[in-house]
């Protein structure tokens, strides 16, 4: 490449025709213009007469100009012009193309992969042999090279892996065999520091020069905190304002987003922002959660897969056996319990070796001190147990109680009394909680007291081992760590005789903290790594966070999976026996640099390409010169006419815009469009637009109608000539619209098309008829709409596609009205119906909410639920059913009405086939 300054040409050789430009000179200015051309009678007598001295009148010098410019144009536009291109550094050794291929570069991995096809292709074009390397960390193998053509297919079918980039462990090794030459390396990089790069860089750079190609688009990642209670944290290379959104199935069984949360302050670490993501969530809702991930990125350190961490925690309950009588029932302190762990916990009841049989996470213990199983009790604790303890009668009562062991604090024999009739003060409120425990957030209420306490005795670690007290500063809560494991004595009952606090809902979040404090049972891993010593994958994702293909996948050993995802066993869930764990590729990341290599800048342009812009500069110039040659040869005359023709060719035409009719409303003349009102309600108005998008593309899949995406309407701007169905969705706030706007609605009715009235409501008053709202009176009252009547089970409604006896939307078992048929409608001999409606009804009134019931996402997806399980799909079904059949009823009228005369035609062309000679 030549460079002039700012200005590059690719093509410099063809710069040389530009030695001819002066010879072209003389040539021209030797050639005369075309002479002008005079009728005139007497040239007659010239004939035969030779001018002995003839003199050329020579080309004016302006045109010489003109053409010499545009030949010099077209000279330079095929020299390759480039502006201010980027120059690469000349090689004739060897190539090594070095792509990351890790999650993090599956964001722009297209942009990746052309950018290394160009580099490859260049290189076939100079002769140059190359070498691919993908970093992901599975192959050791030696580097070959070859000519660069033949890699441009396996680099076209790489793909990004769900785990991080990773070179060969020897870079010595992998390039023991190079060809002659200096060694060129382009380097497109992911942007993060890994095992071996450093290395990798080093070997590179002492070979040739290294180009690195940065990450045009920042990195976020996601990781689950290892903390008391699950939560996420988010790492970025920028500060932009990120959401994750927690994605599991619906109470149908569709995957979609079921909460979106919002990242924490953000805090700068080596470089990163990193913002803490509270699963702040209830129980019920998160058990559901299969995965979350950041909103807006597809790669497989977006996500996190939900496992055990965060799933549904097992809790054994230990309490009286005698409690459990019918009249002790509602006194004892397991009912409390039970109550309020029942919910949002898997409940083991029972005696404490029986619940220690069963590996449970979280052992609770309602007054009950001196058991046989307290070794068990204590291995079980050590090795990571949760053990909750509360305190009563029985345990103020025991003589030995500074003995007993699986206590935070050493608790005082005979407990306190506040609010008694022996006592001196009023029971105690409940203090503000740690901004830094288990209960960070809640607010205790004033109602809540304490009339009777289990006291601890005074010590240095009382206070770091509080996490809830009372307004006086003595301790309701303890917890102390033991082993990998920790106790919790609460110092008061659990039920009301201490205090009312299980009566309250501060009671039931308090015991939701607690367990989430409670990692998984130790005793129940180590019970399954001993009898599964190979995970099984159940479900993994590509390098884009997509669902991908495991039965390929070999079972993996129990050792490996604790160095995270890697070759062989990508990001996923893997089940060993009872038990899941989530392999997540996301988490931190450290920043790479780059000593001693030439880092491209991704955010300067590429040169531009002055080609077309000398092309186009040319065939002006040359038109100008047609111009000019025109007006010398003719004397000056059409010289407008040219100049009009040069002028409409040169500027570029005008684009045509329909100024009158709506673009959405002009595609409604070109396909079928199903519209809808615009109410003002965006709730209302995206549910309208949702549900017409699921019944469109139940048409397209079940029958010859294409429909096109919804359109919104306003009533009060908006043609409606073009429209055949008007879906109107009443509300109670929706203004009427404006006169003109009802004279084009009863246009509407009267030229074939339908509204279909739908109040939402399902009837829920009871009031029952087509007038059951009276927003739908207000809306609909200067529309010229004929009787109506309740849908008779033989109009043609019931069967233009479907045979339907009743027309469910997300409510049902509502009537659903339309015009009422003529009085002397009756059934013909023979026929199996009425022929009703020779016409089409113009509007159908009904509360069924069918909307909502064909709602879909972008995604396919159920918006709206409807009833439960099996039975609320077939409801759901039933009124796609329903909208296929009242599509085909406002675009076929009275066709299948037709078929009451099918017999008598029948009998008709037997008679003709009999009589026929």
């Amino acid at each position: 490449m030549l460079l002039l300054g700012p200005l590059g040409f690719a093509s410099p050789w063809v710069l040389g025709a530009l030695v001819a430009l002066p010879v072209l000179w003389v040539i021209l200015r030797a050639m005369p213009p075309a002479p002008k051309r005079i009728v005139f009678p007497g040239v007659a007598l010239l004939a035969g007469l030779v001018d002995r001295s003839p003199v050329a009148r020579r080309t004016p010098w302006w045109l010489l100009l003109l053409r010499l410019a545009a030949i010099a144009a077209l000279i330079l536009a095929f020299a390759g012009p480039i502006w201010k291109p980027v120059v690469q550094v000349p090689a004739d050794g060897p190539l090594l193309v070095v792509m990351d291929a890790g999650y993090a570069a599956a964001p722009d991995w297209s942009a990746r992969q052309a950018r290394a096809d160009r580099a490859l292709v260049e290189a076939a074009a100079d002769g140059r042999p190359a070498a691919l390397l993908l970093a992901n960390g599975q192959s050791d193998a030696v580097l070959t090279f070859q000519p660069a053509d033949s890699l441009r297919a396996g680099l076209r079918g790489a793909q990004p892996a769900a785990w991080g980039s990773a070179l060969p462990n020897d870079p010595q090794a992998a390039l023991a065999a190079p060809p002659e030459g200096q060694l060129s390396t382009l380097w497109l990089a992911d942007g993060t520091d890994y095992a071996n790069r450093a290395a990798w860089l080093q070997a590179l750079s002492d070979r040739g020069p290294v180009t690195v190609v940065p990450p045009a688009r920042p990195l976020r990642t996601l990781s689950l905190a290892e903390d008391e209670t699950p939560s996420l944290t988010l790492h970025a290379t920028d500060d932009a304002a990120l959401q994750v959104e927690a994605i599991g199935p619906d109470p149908q069984g569709v995957e979609r987003a079921l909460a979106t949360l919002t990242p924490g302050d953000p805090i700068s670490q080596d470089g990163l922002t990193v913002r803490p993501v509270a699963i702040d969530l209830p129980p019920e809702l998160r058990n559901r959660i299969a995965r979350f991930q950041i909103r807006g990125e597809r790669h497989a350190g977006a996500v996190v897969l939900a496992d055990d961490r965060v799933r549904r925690r097992k809790v054994g309950l230990v309490g009286d056996p005698a409690d459990q009588a019918e009249g002790q029932r509602l006194l004892a302190q397991t009912h409390y319990l039970r109550q309020a762990l029942a919910p949002t916990t898997d409940l083991v009841e029972g005696a404490l070796g029986d619940v220690l049989d069963a590996a449970p996470d979280v052992i609770v213990l309602a007054d009950q001190v001196q058991l046989a199983e307290n070794a068990e009790l204590a291995e079980w604790v050590q090795q990571g147990g949760l053990l909750i303890r509360f305190a009563g009668p029985r345990m103020a009562a025991f003589d030995r109680l500074m003995e007993e062991p699986l206590l935070p604090v050493a608790p005082r024999q005979g407990g306190r009394d506040i609010g008694g009739a022996l006592s001196w003060g009023d029971p105690r409120g409940l203090a503000p909680f740690a901004t830094d425990g288990p209960f960070a957030g809640l607010t205790p209420p004033d109602e809540v007291t304490v009339r009777a306490q289990l006291m601890a005795q005074p010590s240095p670690q009382l206070s770091e081992r509080t996490i809830a007290a009372l307004s006086d500063g003595t301790p309701l809560i303890t917890r102390d760590r033991m082993g990998q494991g920790q106790v919790v004595l609460v110092h008061v009952t659990a039920n009301a005789e201490w205090s009312n606090l299980p009566l309250s809902g501060l009671f039931v979040q308090m015991m939701e903290r607690l367990v989430a404090t409670a990692r998984l049972s130790p005793a129940e891993e180590a019970a399954e790594d001993r009898e599964q010593p190979f995970w099984t994958p159940q479900t993994v994702l590509d390098g884009s966070g997509h669902a991908a293909d495991p039965t390929d996948l070999m079972p993996v050993a129990a050792e490996e999976m604790a160095q995270g995802p890697g070759p062989g066993r990508p990001a996923g869930i893997y089940v060993a026996g009872e038990r899941r764990q989530a392999l997540n590729a996301g988490g931190p990341f450290s920043l790479a640099d780059w000593p001693g290599a030439t880092v491209e800048d991704v955010r300067t342009a590429p040169g531009r390409d002055l080609k077309g812009l000398l092309l186009a500069l040319a065939a002006l110039l040359l038109a100008l010169d047609a111009l000019g040659s025109s007006m010398l040869a003719r004397g000056g005359r059409r010289i407008g006419t040219a100049a009009v023709i040069l002028l409409l060719a040169v500027l570029p035409a005008p684009r045509v815009q329909a100024q009158d009719i709506d673009a959405d409303l002009a595609r409604a003349a070109d396909e079928v469009a199903l519209a809808y009102v615009i109410t003002g309600d965006s709730r209302v108005d995206e549910a309208s637009e949702q549900g017409l998008w699921g019944l469109s593309q139940a048409l397209r899949q079940r029958t010859s109608v294409e429909p096109g995406r919804p359109i919104g309407i306003d009533l009060d701007e908006d043609d409606l000539s073009l429209l055949t169905f008007l879906y109107w969705p009443v509300t109670e706030s929706q203004p009427a619209p404006g006169p003109q706007a009802y004279l084009r609605l009863n246009d509407f009715l009267r030229s074939g098309g339908m509204i279909l009235f739908d109040t939402r409501d399902g009837d829920v008053t009871g009031v029952g008829g087509p007038d059951m709202s009276g927003a739908l009176r207000r809306l609909a009252a200067p529309l010229d709409i004929p009787p109506l009547a309740p849908v008779p089970e033989d109009h043609v409604l019931t069967r233009t596609f479907y045979l339907l006896s009743d027309f469910p939307g997300r409510w049902q078992g509502n009537p659903v009205w339309l015009e009422a048929p003529p009085l002397a409608a009756e059934t013909s001999t023979g026929a199996p119906f009425r022929q009703l409606n020779d016409g089409v009804s113009p509007v159908v009134i009904g509360g069924n909410s069918w909307a909502e019931a064909w709602a879909v996402d972008d995604n396919g997806y159920p918006v709206f639920p409807i009833g439960s399980g099996w039975e609320g799909e077939q409801q759901r079904e039933m009124a796609y059913r329903f909208g296929i059949n009242l599509i085909m009823y406002v675009l076929t009228g009275n066709y299948k009405s037709d078929q009451v005369h099918v017999p008598a035609l029948l009998d008709r062309l037997r008679i003709e086939e009999v009589l026929a000679p």
